[in-house]
C-alpha cells in the first residue's frame, strides 16, 4: 500500500511569504489537480505544516534579532504557530480525511517524521497503522524538508519515489546536493 506525504506547502514557501520558494504556489496547484485524479491511489494521504513558536527563536531555528540568517541552519521569522504564513496555500485542496501533522514546535526540524498529529501519533506510527510500505512525496522544498522527509522515510524502511513535477526547491545548488542524497539513500523520482 502506497500513501501520499504532502509536505509543508504554506504560504510562507510560497511567492510572497517570509520564505519564499519560486513555483510555490505553482506546487500547490498542482498538487492539487494531481490528488483530485490520483487520491484513490493511496491508502493515506499525510500533510505536514512547519509550526513554530511564536516568541521564540525555536532554539536557534530563527536567526537572532538584528542578525542576519545564513539560511543553512537559521532563517527569518517564518511560519508562526496560527499565522497566515503558517496555513496551507489556499490553491493546495487536500480531502477531509487528510491527516494533518505539525512539526518544529518550539525546535529546529524539516522532515515530516519529526512531525505529530494533534493526538501525537507519529508519521510512522500513522503509515504502519494501515499497512503502508511505499510513500510519495511532494511538497516544498527540494532541498530542506521534502529532502529530510524522503531520506527519513528511506531510514524507516518505506519506499520512496519524490514527484518530481511537484516540488520546489529554494536553490540550485542546494536542490543538486538534494537530490544526490536522496538518490544514495535509494529514493526514485519520476513525473
Amino acid at each position: 500500500m502506497r500513501a501520499l506525504l504532502v509536505v509543508d506547502v504554506q504560504n510562507d514557501f510560497c511567492e510572497g511569504g517570509a520564505l519564499a520558494v519560486a513555483g510555490g504556489a505553482a506546487v500547490a496547484h498542482g498538487i492539487t489537480d494531481y490528488i483530485r485524479s490520483h487520491a484513490e491511489d493511496y491508502a493515506a494521504i499525510v500533510a505536514s505544516r512547519d509550526w513554530h513558536d511564536a516568541g521564540s527563536d525555536n532554539e536557534g531555528h530563527f536567526a537572532a534579532e538584528g542578525v542576519a540568517p545564513d539560511f543553512i541552519s537559521t532563517w527569518p521569522v517564518h511560519c508562526v504557530a496560527e499565522s497566515p504564513g503558517a496555513q496551507y496555500h489556499p490553491a493546495l485542496t487536500l480531502p477531509s480525511d487528510t491527516i494533518h501533522v505539525k512539526k518544529g514546535q518550539g525546535i529546529p526540524s524539516y522532515s515530516m517524521f519529526e512531525g505529530l498529529t494533534d493526538d501525537g501519533s507519529t508519521v510512522e506510527d500513522i503509515l504502519r497503522e494501515v499497512g503502508v510500505t511505499a510513500v510519495d512525496i511532494v511538497g516544498i522544498a527540494t532541498d530542506h524538508c521534502v529532502r529530510a522527509t524522503a531520506v527519513d522515510a528511506r531510514r524507516a524502511g518505506f519506499d520512496v519515489r519524490v514527484r518530481s513535477n511537484l516540488v520546489a526547491a529554494v536553490d540550485p545548488g542546494s536542490e543538486r546536493s538534494a537530490l544526490d542524497e536522496m538518490k544514495k539513500a535509494g529514493v526514485s523520482f519520476s513525473e
